[in-house]
């Protein structure tokens, strides 16, 4: 006999995996098949890989000139085992950055897409957030540096390229790590001044971006407006914090939302 759970009202709430009823002492079957399923898809979207050349076309579109990196990770069971790899160019890579590094007398703005831990985040969900990104620095008077894409990368990687690019501010959107109600989360990670060797405590980040989760547009406002109090405060992380008017938030009564820091990809 199935048994109904009484708390499943909560589910038009949450996303959570909660209130799944019962058969006996057991959980029903079309339960264990959803769990197994998104169990299927998280463990995906690990080894899923960037879709460069769609990626490439689209962001050249917004912007040409898009480099394609690469970390020093050289396959995915490497980047998997060894995070530090993921966290630095590979030479060549590092060539094409400083081939294409630029002085700027105004505040310039690089951005970054990463695979992480869900290349399938970035395939789906990167490409909105970035369009809006460079239309709003564009607005404010911000120069935009070459937008990089980048396989087997870690979050720090970014730091390596704005700062070889001679940017003063970054965001890489990244593939955050799979969870079982959400495999496709986008996270960004923001930073002044970057550098190699910085750490979490000096990164911002706004992370569960997607339809189901933060949107697209509130997230733009909400990345445009740590970047300016970056610029402005002239620094980043720990000592930044996000005090954005909450009225602002769309009405979120259906999703998962968050603008906090997660489990970091690396």
């Amino acid at each position: 006999m199935i048994h109904n759970d009484p708390w499943a009202f909560l589910r038009t709430h949450t996303a959570a995996r909660i209130a799944q009823g019962r058969t006996g002492h057991s959980l029903p079957t079309r339960a264990m098949l959803d769990f197994q399923l998104d169990h299927a898809c998280a463990r995906d979207a690990v080894y899923s890989q960037l879709d460069t050349v769609t990626l490439r076309d689209q962001l050249n579109q917004v912007q040409g000139g898009t480099l394609l990196l690469h970390s020093q990770a050289p396959d995915r069971r490497q980047y998997l085992q060894r995070p530090d790899l993921g966290r630095r160019l590979d030479a060549q890579s590092t060539e094409l950055v400083g081939a294409n590094a630029g002085q700027y007398t105004e505040i310039s703005l690089s951005i970054v897409l990463v695979d992480g831990l869900s290349a399938t985040a970035v395939n789906r969900h990167a490409v909105p957030v970035l369009t809006g990104l460079v239309a709003e620095s564009k607005r404010v008077g911000w120069a935009t540096v070459p937008l990089c894409v980048v396989e087997q990368g870690r979050v720090a990687i970014g730091d390596e390229i704005a700062h070889g690019l001679g940017a003063d501010l970054v965001v890489v959107l990244i593939g955050e790590r799979p969870g079982l109600s959400s495999p496709d989360s986008l996270g960004a990670y923001l930073t002044y001044r970057p550098r190699p060797g910085l750490t979490d405590e000096s990164r911002n980040c706004v992370s569960n971006i997607r339809p189901d989760g933060l949107p697209y547009d509130f997230a733009v406002q909400k990345l445009m407006y740590l970047l300016t109090e970056m610029s402005i405060r002239r620094l980043s992380g720990v000592d930044l914090k996000d005090e954005m008017p909450m009225h602002t938030l769309p009405d979120t009564s259906s999703r998962a939302v968050s603008a906090q820091t997660p489990e970091t990809p690396d």
